[in-house]
């Protein structure tokens, strides 16, 4: 005869337990008590008749491979579970409601404020969340309502918008160059401090078909944001989006005329989701938003360069 599975509740608490890496941060998170965290967790092991799902260790609550095996499948629950939230958030024919946005790094961080505070000023309902990830979140999966990519979406049933090309070059702050020997080609470079990535290999090589040769970094990061704020403070050089180098006065274009990339940009949505006026609302306004930036680092005389487009998340 057949029985019904564990309840979404234990599922739930099972995922946040993932997440959190303890039963009382789990619990907090979800608005639990410890002991009904604990209760859960319980009743699904006896539910599943697996075993333990988690170990406890000096760092926390380790999961088992039994419980591994299980992770795919309850971030989709979680997915499919957050995304009847936003569904149930507003009527269709309405902005307001929850839309969630994934994006990269450094354009959630240095791009979208004031775009999504002008869009939150004209629809004060519009409830938004922001994830921030440079991987492709699995928009089919409802992971996010939209995405702002810097690879070309190739799933079917997504609705896709190019927006243009990013232009970056390298930047130093004035004050770095100030005390530095000045740079007139590329092999000078050698004799100063490249910020560059650590462990991102794709990165890497998309920097190095641009500049076969790389000097070694003098610092090494994969966290984009922390290369910006490094450049900023004068530690050295690095690859910037132009339209945001450009903003601070203090940063100066090093060797432009020699060093020129582009990083594509798309906005993505679920097909089934262009009828809902919410979604579609905030997907019209990241278009303009993001083709306004990607403008605002055009130079007139390459605008048409097709040289070199980079395809990692710089």
């Amino acid at each position: 005869m057949a029985t019904n599975g564990p309840g979404w509740d234990l599922w739930r608490t099972f995922d946040a337990v993932l997440r959190e890496g303890s039963l009382s941060k789990a619990a907090r998170a979800l608005g639990l008590t410890q002991p009904t965290a604990g209760r859960h967790i319980a009743e699904l092991e006896a539910a599943l008749g697996t075993g333990a799902l988690f170990t406890r260790s000096a760092r926390g609550l380790q999961p088992t491979e039994t419980a591994l095996r299980l992770v795919p499948h309850a971030q989709t629950m979680a997915a499919a579970a957050a995304a009847l939230v936003r569904s149930a958030s507003a009527p269709g024919d309405t902005v307001r409601g929850i839309v969630r946005i994934s994006v990269s790094d450094v354009v959630g961080a240095e791009v979208l404020p004031p775009i999504l505070t002008a869009l939150h000023t004209r629809h004060p309902e519009l409830i938004l969340e922001l994830l921030l990830t440079n991987t492709s979140t699995d928009l089919l999966r409802r992971d996010a309502d939209l995405a702002i990519r810097m690879t070309e979406p190739k799933q079917q049933a997504l609705l896709v918008q190019y927006v243009g090309r990013i232009r970056l070059g390298f930047y130093a702050h004035r004050t770095y160059l100030e005390r530095t020997q000045p740079i007139e080609r590329v092999a000078d470079l050698a004799q100063h401090a490249i910020i560059g990535f650590d462990r991102d290999t794709a990165s890497i090589q998309a920097l190095e078909a641009v500049w076969p040769d790389l000097p070694a970094f003098a610092l090494r990061t994969d966290n984009q944001l922390a290369q910006i704020s490094m450049v900023r403070a004068g530690f050295g050089i690095g690859v910037l989006q132009v339209p945001i180098a450009i903003r601070d006065p203090g940063l100066k274009p090093v060797l432009p005329e020699l060093f020129t990339a582009h990083l594509p940009v798309w906005i993505a949505m679920h097909e089934d989701l262009r009828a809902t006026r919410r979604i579609r609302t905030v997907f019209d306004a990241l278009v303009q938003g993001m083709t306004a930036h990607v403008r605002a680092g055009e130079n007139p005389a390459q605008q048409d360069d097709p040289s070199h487009p980079v395809k990692a998340p710089l």
